[in-house]
């Protein structure tokens, strides 16, 4: 397998599926669609909605994963939108633009947010109605990760946490949330959507969890060690804001070897999987050695 040409296809099918499911620059609202579609096309890894994706085929879907993959595609976009608002991080630049606040303005920019939020719910309900079980699964799947006790409850445990002294227990607490949720539930979404047994769906969200993390703990490396335009966002922010990290916690050298832990053990779920999981095990490495 050519990972990085089973990637990009991948990457190239979202960016399609994004042009197909969400409004038109051109539909009115138009300044609303615009800003919505702005941070929706600004790039980036789509690491959720390929995560979708490539379980649903991974476990033989015959269902369309796109829809679902652009639903969380659009919640994720939303969190950033909100994150990124000069009440929470008050960031400059996303994936190397102005975000969408600066773009735009702020009002336009909570709002493109809501919007995306509340379309994803939209997408998954119009495009599995005739799978009423699953277009249910999905969403209660979906809701739940979104939701006050997964990521937003992670999100608020991070602004409360900054200036703090946060032990290892409530680090991972708040990435389990803030960051591995819509990455587990991207990977358990996929499982659905292939009709996995309940014992793969387990597995998958293990990997799921563990995959989040290192994800987290490499962010918070790059933080500390990377540059704004590498990176393609402010750097150093989570020093400026005093939060507890993984740098912050465990050292430089021992965050990295808190994220090799975390990818060996989903690389090792990975293995235990009856499946074909090359594609998996081979982004779960990348995602460790990426740059930005």
């Amino acid at each position: 397998m050519d990972f990085k040409a089973t990637l990009n296809n991948y990457q190239k099918r979202v960016e399609q599926g994004i042009s197909i499911w969400t409004p038109s620059k051109e539909t009115k609202p138009g300044h609303l669609h615009s800003a919505m579609r702005y941070s929706l096309e600004a790039g980036g890894k789509r690491l959720r909605p390929v995560l979708v994706i490539a379980i649903a085929e991974l476990f033989g879907a015959s269902e369309d994963p796109m829809p679902a993959a652009i639903a969380l595609e659009c919640i994720h976009t939303y969190s950033l939108i909100h994150d990124d608002l000069p009440s929470i991080d008050d960031s400059d630049l996303r994936r190397g633009k102005p975000t969408c606040h600066k773009a735009f303005d702020e009002p336009t920019a909570l709002l493109a947010g809501d919007a995306l939020l509340t379309l994803a719910f939209e997408i998954i309900a119009r495009s599995y109605s005739d799978s009423a079980i699953l277009a249910k699964d999905l969403i209660l799947d979906i809701s739940a990760a979104a939701g006050s006790q997964r990521l937003i409850g992670g999100q608020m445990e991070d602004i409360l946490g900054e200036k703090s002294d946060y032990t290892a227990d409530q680090l991972d607490y708040i990435h389990l949330n803030k960051t591995a949720a819509l990455i587990t539930v991207a990977m358990a979404m996929g499982a659905r959507l292939g009709n996995a047994s309940e014992q793969d769906l387990a597995s998958i969200q293990d990997i799921g969890r563990h995959v989040g993390l290192a994800f987290q703990i490499t962010d918070d490396i790059l933080d500390a060690t990377s540059d704004n335009e590498t990176l393609g966002k402010p750097t150093g922010s989570d020093a400026v804001h005093e939060k507890t990290t993984y740098v912050k916690l465990y050292g430089l050298e021992g965050a990295r070897k808190q994220a090799q832990a975390h990818t060996a053990s989903a690389t090792k779920l990975c293995a235990e999987l009856k499946h074909e999981t090359e594609f998996l095990e081979a982004l779960t490495q990348h995602l460790k050695h990426r740059i930005s």
